[in-house]
C-alpha cells in the first residue's frame, strides 16, 4: 500500500503500469491489423472508467481507509460479500493477465528466440522479481518509467505509421470507411465491449489499490484522472501501426505487428527502447493484475475467513497467490497462442463488472439500501449468468447478461423493501385488512 502515502504521480504510474500492458499495445496493433480503428476501444473504455472511477468512486473509497473491494463491501453486506467478490473478481482479473500473458510469450519467444513455453518461464521469473521487490511503490515508479520509455518510442512510430498510411496512394482501396475507419466494425459486440471495460475498471482491485495507498482522498482523485488522460490516446499509435503492418505485410501473424515494426521500421536504439518498454508494460501489467489478486486472498480469504493472523503469513500468502496465479495464467496463454489478445480484456472487465458493479455502487452511495442477503444473491446468480452465458455461446454479451440478472433481482429487492416498510407503518391498515379476509372467508 506504499504506505498510504502515495502521491498523484505514483498512483497514476500504478494504474497505468497495469493497464497499459500488452494488450494496450501488442493486442491493439493485433486488433488493428485486422479490424482497423475500433481496436481503439480498449484504451478509450479504459480512460473513460478511469474517470469515472476517479469522479465518482475515488474519495469515497479512499475515506474507508480499507485495503481490498472485497473489505469494502464487508462492511454493507456482511461477511459472506468479501469472498464471493473475491473468487468473482479474482476469475476476471486472471482472464486480463492471461491477456498480457499473451503478448509477453509471443514478444519475448520473437526478440529472443526461444521456445514458447520458454517465453513464459522468463515472463513467471520477472513477475515474481517485480512484485517481491516492489509492491505498489514499486508498480508507481516502474509504470512512470514504462510510459515514458514506451510512450516515447510509440510516439515516434506512431507518427512514422500515420504518415506512410496517408502517403499511400490506394489507402481508400485497401482500408475502405467500414469496416477500418469505423468504431463500430465489430457490430453490436462493440458497445458491450465498452461498456464492460467501462464497468470492470470500476470494479477491479488492481486500480482501487492505487487509491487506497493515495495519502488523501484529494490525491487519488487527481493522481486517477492522471491516469485516465495518459490511458485514453495510447492505442491510437498502435492502431495506426497495426493498419500499416497488415498493408506493408498482410502475411505477417497480426500478433507480431507491433513488436516488428519496432524492429523493421525504427532506429536501432528507439526500436530497442521502444522492444524494451513494451517487455516492461508486459510484466509491470501480469505484476499489478496478480498483486491485486493476492492482495484479496491474504487479505479476504486468508486472514478474514481463514483467520490467519500472522504478518509474515499474510505477507507469504501473498506472494505465493501471485506466483500461482502468474503460473495459471501463462499455462492459458500457452495453451491458446492464436487467439485474440483483447477477447480476453473484454471477457475479463465483463466477469469483473456484472456481478459486483451494481452491489458496489449501492455499497457506496446508498449504504443500507440494500439487504445483505439480496445483494448476495444478486451477486452470485448474475455472475453464473455471465459465465453461462459465455460458455453457451449465447448470441448475448456476458456483460448484458450478467448485468440484467442484478439490476432485476436488486430491483425486486427494493419493491419488497417499500412494501414492508408500507405494511409496518400502517399496522391498523393492515389489520383490518387481515379482518376483511377472514370475514371473507367466514361468509356463506
Amino acid at each position: 500500500m506504499s504506505g498510504r502515502s502515495a502521491g498523484a504521480g505514483l498512483i497514476a504510474g500504478g494504474i497505468t503500469g497495469a493497464i497499459v500492458g500488452g494488450s494496450a499495445t501488442v493486442g491493439t496493433a493485433q486488433m488493428a491489423a485486422v479490424f482497423g480503428l475500433s481496436a481503439w476501444w480498449f484504451t478509450l473504455g479504459s480512460g473513460i472508467g478511469l474517470a469515472i472511477l476517479a469522479v465518482f468512486y475515488a474519495r469515497p473509497l479512499r475515506r474507508s481507509r480499507l485495503e481490498t473491494i472485497p473489505q469494502f463491501l464487508s462492511l454493507s453486506f456482511g461477511r459472506g460479500a468479501g469472498p464471493m467478490m473475491s473468487v468473482i473478481s479474482s476469475l476476471g482479473i486472471l482472464f486480463s493477465a492471461v491477456a498480457s500473458s499473451l503478448s509477453g510469450i509471443h514478444l519475448i519467444a520473437a526478440m529472443f528466440a526461444v521456445a514458447h513455453w520458454q517465453a513464459a518461464g522468463i515472463i513467471l521469473i520477472l513477475v515474481i522479481a517485480y512484485v517481491v521487490f516492489g509492491g505498489m511503490r514499486g508498480a508507481g515508479v516502474s509504470g512512470l518509467l514504462k510510459m515514458a520509455v514506451l510512450g516515447t518510442a510509440l510516439c515516434v512510430g506512431g507518427i512514422g505509421a500515420v504518415v506512410a498510411l496517408a502517403r499511400m496512394p490506394d489507402f481508400a482501396s485497401v482500408f475502405p470507411a467500414f469496416p477500418w475507419l469505423s468504431l463500430l466494425a465489430r457490430g453490436g459486440d462493440t458497445v458491450g465491449n465498452a461498456l464492460s471495460l467501462i464497468v470492470g475498471i470500476v470494479c477491479t482491485q488492481t486500480y482501487v489499490q492505487a487509491i487506497y495507498s493515495a495519502s488523501d482522498a484529494r490525491v487519488a482523485t487527481i493522481g486517477t484522472l492522471t491516469a485516465a488522460a495518459i490511458t485514453l490516446p495510447v492505442g491510437l499509435p498502435s492502431v495506426a501501426i497495426g493498419m500499416f503492418m497488415h498493408a506493408q505485410h498482410p502475411d505477417l501473424a497480426p500478433v507480431m505487428a507491433l513488436p516488428m515494426y519496432l524492429a523493421w521500421y525504427l532506429p536501432g536504439w528507439l526500436g530497442g527502447i521502444g522492444l524494451a518498454g513494451i517487455l516492461l508494460s508486459v510484466v509491470g501489467s501480469i505484476a499489478g493484475l496478480t498483486l491485486g489478486i493476492g492482495t484479496m486472498i491474504a487479505n479476504d480469504i486468508a486472514r478474514g475467513v481463514l483467520r490467519v493472523a500472522s504478518d509474515a503469513r499474510i505477507l507469504m500468502t501473498n506472494r505465493a497467490s501471485i506466483a500461482a496465479v502468474t503460473c495459471l495464467a501463462l499455462a492459458i496463454a500457452l495453451a491458446n497462442l492464436d487467439s485474440y489478445v483483447l477477447d480476453w480484456n473484454y471477457m475479463s472487465m465483463a466477469l469483473r463488472g456484472a456481478g459486483v458493479f451494481v452491489p458496489l455502487t449501492f455499497a457506496i452511495f446508498r449504504p443500507g439500501a440494500l439487504r445483505p442477503a439480496w445483494a448476495l444473491v444478486s451477486m452470485a446468480l448474475s455472475t453464473l449468468a455471465a459465465v453461462a452465458c459465455h460458455l453457451l455461446a449465447f448470441p448475448l454479451n456476458p456483460l448484458f447478461a450478467g448485468l440484467s440478472v442484478s439490476l432485476g433481482i436488486i430491483a425486486l429487492a427494493l419493491l419488497t423493501r417499500v412494501v414492508s416498510g408500507r405494511a409496518e407503518k400502517n399496522p391498523a391498515a393492515t389489520a383490518r385488512g387481515a379482518g376483511k379476509e377472514g370475514a371473507r372467508a367466514n361468509a356463506p
